[in-house]
């Protein structure tokens, strides 16, 4: 089999396959090596901001997208106890999508890998990666197939887009810091039959969480929230028996009167799924040993602003951008470092801001006693939950016009054929 690349990507994700057709389009070699099959169900809220929908289209995946996805998402509403606040979401002006979807990681994952694979990129999945070093100018990745033996790729540049919660095998190894009682799980179930308001982006606030419900494709509604690892002991403990999904939504019902609403006479599809704990925070978009970082392995926002979508997409096309412009010289050899730089400064121009604003919502939003004061304010002036949304990124794009209109004449994914996939 092949060995040597120009590009390795390791995670098959939002960021990783972005990345992917990125590099893959403009004539790089990439491997793309991933741990899990597709498709699978994730982790996630599943909205995608207005901003990135363009950008869809451009990487040619966004008319199957479309065909899925839930409803256009036009309102944002906070539900706290038994209060019910709404308000008009921020519109993207100037583009065919003003308003966000939601879409099932299961769906948009697939779509954007299956593209990757079809512009060139090879897909090695189920594979996973057992080592990175770095040699001279030269990435080496150990990884094997599942069952298999390892094999030895290299490629001058290394990409690192796997998730935050688990450790990256790109990093060198270090201790994982103890268990915490302010340690975040997120959890996520599916619904059918609900009564949620179709377009309708509720955000939910209680002691020691926060969560979101949202209706996705086939109008599904996507319950999920994060839940501290003392209050979820509490909820689990006030529940013998009670799996820890089933006890985190017997809390939700209990403390929202809107998520009670919601799935009254629901009915939820397959097991809740949970991951964790999560480390909201900034990290190394660049390092020297583990490359580049996209998505979540370059920094992680709060999910309670609903933005990790965003950011996978949107950190995938920053650095595409800075190595497609310098890819001549970079396949030449030369000092990655400087791209690098350059990189992680953009990265945190463009993010930071978004990290640390989604920390003081969600620290506000599992404190609703300490908020208490806010609520008021809020009933008189419910718009400021469309500036809340505004802060968080939900019309600000990376993606210019004039850069996006220069992708959109390649054709799309539909009747294509299935990822190449090396097993």
């Amino acid at each position: 089999m092949k060995t040597h690349y120009d590009a390795l990507v390791v995670g098959a994700g939002v960021a990783g396959a972005t990345a992917a057709i990125l590099l893959a389009r403009t004539g790089w070699s990439v491997a793309v090596l991933e741990k899990r099959e597709f498709p699978r169900r994730k982790v996630c809220g599943e909205c995608i901001a207005a901003t990135n929908l363009d950008l869809l289209d451009a990487l040619g995946v966004g008319e199957t997208c479309a065909a899925l996805a839930g409803p256009p998402l036009d309102r944002v509403a906070l539900y706290v106890g038994e209060e019910e606040l709404s308000a008009d979401l921020p519109r993207l002006d100037g583009s065919r999508h003003p308003w966000g979807r939601a879409l099932g990681r299961e769906h948009l994952d697939t779509l954007l890998l299956r593209r990757a694979a079809v512009l060139g990129a090879t897909v090695l999945q189920p594979w996973t990666v057992r080592q990175v070093a770095r040699r001279g100018g030269t990435y080496l990745c150990s990884a094997a197939p599942s069952p298999g033996t390892a094999v030895t790729l290299d490629a001058p540049v290394l990409i690192a887009a796997c998730g935050s919660w688990e450790p990256s095998p790109c990093a060198p190894p270090h201790r994982q810091p103890p268990p915490r009682p302010s340690d975040l799980f997120a959890f996520k179930a599916t619904f059918d039959g609900v009564t949620l308001a179709p377009g309708l982006l509720p955000v939910l606030a209680f002691p020691g969480g926060y969560g979101g419900m949202v209706i996705a494709d086939h109008g599904k509604l996507t319950l999920a929230c994060c839940i501290r690892r003392d209050r979820l002991r509490q909820c689990r403990a006030a529940r013998p028996g009670a799996s820890a999904g089933a006890a985190v939504q017997a809390l939700l019902e209990e403390r929202c009167r809107g998520v009670r609403r919601a799935l009254a006479g629901a009915r939820r599809e397959g097991a809740w799924l949970a991951v964790g704990p999560l480390r909201p925070g900034l990290r190394a978009p660049w390092h020297e040993h583990s490359g580049f970082a996209v998505g979540n392995a370059a920094g992680e926002a709060h999910p309670i602003l609903g933005e990790g979508i965003s950011m996978a997409l949107q950190s995938a096309w920053l650095l595409c951008g800075r190595l497609n412009e310098h890819r001549d010289r970079l396949l030449r050899g030369a000092d990655l470092a400087p791209v690098g730089r350059d990189y992680a400064r953009q990265w945190r121009r463009h993010f930071a801001g978004r990290v640390r604003w989604a920390a003081v919502l969600a620290h506000l939003a599992m404190r609703p006693a300490a908020a208490r004061g806010l609520l008021p304010i809020l009933r008189r002036r419910p718009d400021m939950l469309t500036l809340c949304a505004r802060l968080g990124g939900k019309v600000r794009s990376l993606a210019d016009p004039p850069a996006l209109a220069a992708l959109r004449p390649h054709p799309g994914p539909a009747g294509s054929p299935p990822p190449r996939v090396l097993r």
